[in-house]
């Protein structure tokens, strides 16, 4: 019995990735690294490449860094980057989409055209992405600058930037501007619930992320194919320089890269048509998409519940037990992604499936919003070659705020749609923590990061005021308390916060 001819299949993948020491490297654009991971994909699904291209009818593409922002692109950009790929290619779809930032945006760009193909509002659907923050900083302060403006005609439905729920005014003027600052928060909140030191819990990390260098050095598309000794890792040096406590420079997702991928879906019946051959079809066996709480508002910060539910519908949907996963590919921006997911689903970190299909963000690359594309790219890869086993890819955005998850098979079955509208309205009805924003009077850190990148060096800090247990964020430059931070203690520390024109400041008790 065959599947019902609306089911959704990947039937093309692709990745490109130039590298600053290549001999022919010669920036390329945003536009031009999507195109080479598109024509990849399309050449990928082993049937007429002309007509695929010609059939597709929807176009959507990840939001890379330099039009995430208000800041004219520094390169010029595209004013219709979908639209731009899809020119090239020879693609002239009906749609084209945008989508908001976060490091979902891959996984939730798949599980939502595969919908569309199911409804029957879409059959043949190029999801791609790409990052160039590599030529950005190439030709920074060059004159022999490149220009990569263009303009095309036609319809774009641009999603915008998404940034609501991730930070607001309060958050950015207490310093949570960028990943490292926001995420160091989050895994020393999680060392303060183990109890584990300072030293120990980065022993944890470089074992955690030194096994996936090991993948990244052997991965023909990484950024930085090198790899790297728990030594290394943990070891702080001036090619190891600390970023944002707990991280020093190894551990955190490698940003400077020229890097696309793509994904093309289509219906069985339009594969069938197309010529795809069965060998190629995966199928998207289990899916979800969960929006976490607000950073402040959760009851625990080094926690996100959200994200363990995406993964646990997502094999529901599926059918399946985690045992039955022979593969996965976690998001690992910084360590407390991946330890997040391993908490949740008590998935041991050493687990011999391994945790990365890629090698990791620090290693592979992390190409800002489309590193997931590569994860998916390489998830329905090894599923081709081993059929009926089951990857799982799990797609993390924001501050832990949002988690989309795909589980890919060559093993067919007909769609089911999850449950994760209802599961996102159950998260946001749990209970939160009261958050004051001008907070005076003693306190205790409960997480704190330091930013190496401010001078002078600045502390963040999550504390709990003593009257009444509500939480806030400040900042310090105190040098007792900046003493505790970088060489000490500081989880439990008592403080001395005071409000202020700038913000909240803190002191050492």
């Amino acid at each position: 019995m065959g599947v019902d001819p609306r089911t959704p299949v990947i039937v093309g993948v692709g990745q490109f990735t130039e590298r600053l020491d290549d001999p022919d490297y010669r920036g390329m654009s945003s536009v031009d690294l999507a195109t080479a991971a598109a024509q990849a994909a399309l050449q990928d699904a082993g049937a007429d490449v002309t007509a695929v291209a010609a059939a597709i009818d929807t176009i959507a593409g990840t939001r890379q860094f330099e039009i995430s922002g208000r800041t004219p692109a520094p390169l010029g950009k595209s004013n219709n980057y979908p639209r731009s790929v899809a020119q090239r290619i020879g693609a002239d779809p009906a749609r084209a989409v945008l989508e908001v930032i976060g490091g979902q945006s891959p996984q939730h760009l798949i599980t939502e055209f595969a919908g569309e193909i199911v409804a029957g509002r879409a059959d043949v659907v190029m999801v791609m992405g790409s990052e160039n923050t590599s030529s950005l900083r190439y030709f920074d302060g060059r004159d022999d600058k490149p220009d990569h403006s263009e303009t095309i005609d036609g319809q774009l439905e641009d999603r915008g930037y998404g940034y609501d729920g991730i930070f607001d005014d309060y958050t950015v003027r207490h310093g949570l501007i960028g990943a490292p600052v926001q995420y160091g928060l989050l895994d020393n909140a999680r060392r303060a619930r183990l109890g584990l030191s300072v030293q120990d819990y980065r022993e944890a990390m470089g074992e955690l992320f030194a096994p996936m260098s090991k993948v990244a050095a052997k991965n023909p598309y990484s950024s930085a194919p090198v790899e790297r000794t728990v030594d290394e890792l943990v070891t702080v040096t001036d090619k190891n320089r600390m970023i944002c406590d707990p991280y020093p420079r190894l551990m955190v997702a490698r940003d400077q890269v020229n890097m696309g991928a793509a994904a093309l879906l289509m219906s069985v019946e339009s594969a069938r048509k197309l010529g795809v051959p069965e060998s190629k079809w995966v199928y998207l066996r289990g899916h979800a998409d969960m929006k976490e709480q607000k950073l402040l508002g959760r009851p625990d910060v080094g926690a996100s519940p959200a994200s363990v539910l995406a993964v646990e519908e997502a094999l529901r949907v599926a059918g399946i037990g985690l045992d039955d996963v022979s593969a996965f590919d976690l998001y690992s921006c910084f360590p407390f992604p991946v330890f997040n997911i391993c908490d949740g689903v008590d998935l041991a970190v050493d687990d011999p499936r391994g945790l990365t299909l890629t090698g990791g963000l620090p290693y592979f690359g992390g190409p800002g919003n489309n590193y997931s594309l590569h994860g998916i790219a390489e998830a329905v890869t090894r599923m081709r070659e081993t059929p009926g086993e089951f990857a799982l890819v799990g797609a993390n955005g924001g501050i832990a705020s949002k988690f989309s998850v795909g589980i890919y098979s060559t093993d067919p079955a007909d769609w089911v749609a999850d449950d994760s509208a209802e599961l996102c309205a159950e998260v946001a009805s749990w209970p939160t923590i009261a958050v004051i924003e001008h907070a005076n009077g003693p306190a205790t850190i409960e997480t704190y990061t330091v930013r190496y990148d401010w001078t002078p060096n600045t502390g963040i800090i999550i504390g709990r005021l003593d009257g009444d247990g509500s939480r806030f964020l400040a900042t310090t430059t105190d040098a007792d308390l900046m003493a505790l931070l970088c060489d000490g203690e500081p989880l439990g520390a008592k403080i001395v916060v005071t409000s202020t024109d700038e913000g909240n400041r803190a002191v050492l008790a």
